[in-house]
């Protein structure tokens, strides 16, 4: 039986975004992606990930006030 992650490290996320690693980690330090930290790890949920992807299609990730905030 396969197993679904469900949450992503921050590398994890980049690549099966296709968001390069410094853009994933510049969201998360602007405050628009939110994760939970496990010591110092960083994890990003499937599902915030999904919705994040979603309501940002068509904008420009490298310009703060570009991306829109996920809760």
């Amino acid at each position: 039986m396969d197993t679904v992650k469900m949450g992503f490290t921050i590398e994890e996320a980049a690549e099966c975004t296709g968001i390069g690693r410094n853009t994933m980690r510049k969201l998360v330090d602007w405050g628009k992606l939110p994760v939970l930290k496990v010591g110092r790890k960083t994890i990003i949920r499937r599902d915030t990930l999904e919705r994040f992807m979603t309501v940002n299609q068509g904008r420009n990730l490298l310009k703060p006030d570009d991306v829109r905030k996920v809760e």
